[in-house]
């Protein structure tokens, strides 16, 4: 059974940094991608980013990609994101998801933050990022 948990939220002054981990157990496939999204209250779910584990391809929210970063350990399954100079509008619960590749494994990355939730098989419950001035 595949778990997504994703950990590192809490409060930061407003220009901190912050640096979630989203940890996935029992993710015993070949190949996946791993997306970062978050959800502020009262507003649709924004993508922030995604990483490909087994190529390191990653892709960014054109208006955050100034300010997240997002790295694998693979070894430990572990997906992590960064951010840096953060505002009071980064505040939100952020969740990871998968989505599996399977087939011939041709994926365009740059699409994967504008899929729908449905389209992932697994997500994490999230962890909530409060950025006060």
């Amino acid at each position: 059974q595949v778990q997504l948990v994703e950990s590192g939220g809490g409060l930061v002054q407003s220009g901190g940094s912050l640096r979630l981990s989203c940890e996935a157990s029992g993710l015993n496939y070949r190949d996946y991608v791993i997306a970062w999204f978050r959800q502020v209250r009262g507003t649709e779910r924004e993508g922030v980013s995604c990483i490909r584990p087994s190529s390191g391809d990653t892709a960014f929210a054109d208006a955050l990609k100034d300010r997240f970063d997002i790295s694998a350990d693979n070894s430990k399954k572990t997906v992590y994101l960064q951010g840096h100079r953060l505002k009071p509008e980064d505040t939100g619960v952020y969740y990871c998801a998968v989505l599996l590749i399977l087939g011939n494994g041709r994926i365009n990355i740059a699409t994967i933050l504008s899929r729908h939730d449905a389209e992932f098989d697994y997500r994490g419950p999230g962890t909530q990022v409060t950025v006060f001035s």
